[in-house]
């Protein structure tokens, strides 16, 4: 497969990044976004941009892709809802219009979050605008698959942004087995993330919704070797 992946520099997308580098099934990446991955790899070229709304400049570029891992994204916290809506709403839907324009069978899958709101009509600011994206994506012209995780553990050296989710993570860690252990259905570690993202880019899901119970089952399916 081809790939283009958006938020490489994130936790979640460094995440996704080293699984696709790693799997034999994934022939390239290409990442778009506004800082480097940080990563060099003979599987993976970079294009590092500005302007997410605008792709004119590179359409030839994102011709061949056959899945787009859609990792690009903020925590609402101090934002209001247009800055917030620019980035989760109107930047996926921009990529995912000009992706479906040049790759018409592309395999779309987003990153979302539990609790994301498909009525669009709830209180909580976030869980409205993540619902209109996901809401736009399923009715693209693109095989759409919207992942829902909730706990998510990094691994392999992703790291969060956010100094105090940073922290968070640290405290976690340890007792990360355990909560594994007692709730294995509730959490889901970047890894595993990764791995869902191309297992249903390679072979699809029958549910276009996946949340932390199908990221895990799927991350679980036989992988080709690495």
């Amino acid at each position: 497969m081809n790939v283009v992946l958006f938020g490489a520099s994130g936790m979640i997308g460094t995440g996704v990044l080293i699984e696709s580098l790693a799997d034999d099934r994934v022939e390239s990446v290409v990442s778009i976004g506004r800082r480097p991955s940080g990563h060099n790899h003979p599987k993976l070229r970079e294009l590092i941009r500005s302007d997410l709304l605008d792709y004119n400049d590179i359409r030839e570029q994102l011709r061949g892709l056959d899945a787009c891992f859609y990792c690009l994204g903020v925590s609402s916290v101090g934002m209001d809802e247009a800055a917030y809506t620019h980035v989760t709403y109107e930047l996926t839907v921009a990529a995912a219009d000009v992706l479906a324009e040049l790759n018409p069978r592309l395999t779309f899958c987003f990153v979302s979050g539990a609790g994301t709101d498909s009525t669009e009509e709830g209180r909580v600011m976030w869980a409205r605008v993540k619902g209109r994206a996901e809401n736009d994506l399923l009715d693209s012209p693109i095989k759409a698959y919207l992942f829902r995780p909730g706990y998510i553990q990094p691994m392999k050296g992703a790291r969060s942004k956010t100094a105090l989710y940073r922290v968070a993570y640290l405290l976690i860690a340890p007792f990360y087995p355990i909560l594994k252990r007692l709730a294995p259905r509730q959490v889901t570690t970047t890894e595993n993330v990764g791995r869902a993202m191309i297992e249903v880019a390679a072979n699809g899901f029958e549910k276009r919704i996946l949340g932390n119970a199908e990221i895990n089952d799927v991350a679980g399916r036989q992988m080709t070797p690495r």
